[in-house]
């Protein structure tokens, strides 16, 4: 199976590798320290700290293997070669819906709140568009259209 790159802006990567540090030291040693003490409990069949910290260790290594990866084929974004207005990731977007509702994302990979997939519906319905534009968005849940009312750099 072939990795797709994935587009991040400097400040993106500094983010995920932030985060990849702080595992692969300080959560990692904690993990290691509680199966420690774990184990000096006696037996491990009916330890359920034990098994606690075995199952934590597992989503912790997974987790490392996944940074990792994304790290690897990332693609760092070039600001400088981004079209001035332009939405790509990076960008933060403020979108007036159908209704009047307003809605302000960040188009990014690393997620978190307010943030959009560049590989989402509402990410890829985005790409390339600039302010004053209407979009339409096919998403799983049903088609909508919104316009763009603003974009700027994160």
């Amino acid at each position: 199976m072939t990795e797709q790159s994935e587009y991040l802006t400097e400040s993106q990567r500094a983010t995920l590798e932030a985060e990849l540090a702080e595992l692969e030291g300080p959560r990692r040693a904690q993990v290691v320290q509680a199966i420690r003490t774990a184990r000096e409990h006696g037996d491990l069949s009916e330890n359920f700290e034990y098994h606690a910290a075995k199952n934590e260790q597992g989503l912790l290594e997974a987790r490392i293997r996944t940074l990792r990866a994304r790290l690897l084929n990332a693609v760092t974004i070039d600001e400088s070669e981004v079209v001035q207005g332009a939405i790509a990731a990076g960008s933060i977007v403020e979108l007036e819906l159908d209704a009047g509702e307003r809605m302000e994302v960040e188009i990014s990979s690393v997620g978190g709140p307010g943030t959009v997939s560049p590989e989402s519906p509402l990410g890829r319905a985005l790409a390339g568009h600039e302010a004053g534009d209407e979009v339409a968005v096919e998403a799983p849940g049903g088609a909508w259209s919104a316009r763009i009312r603003s974009v700027r750099r994160g």
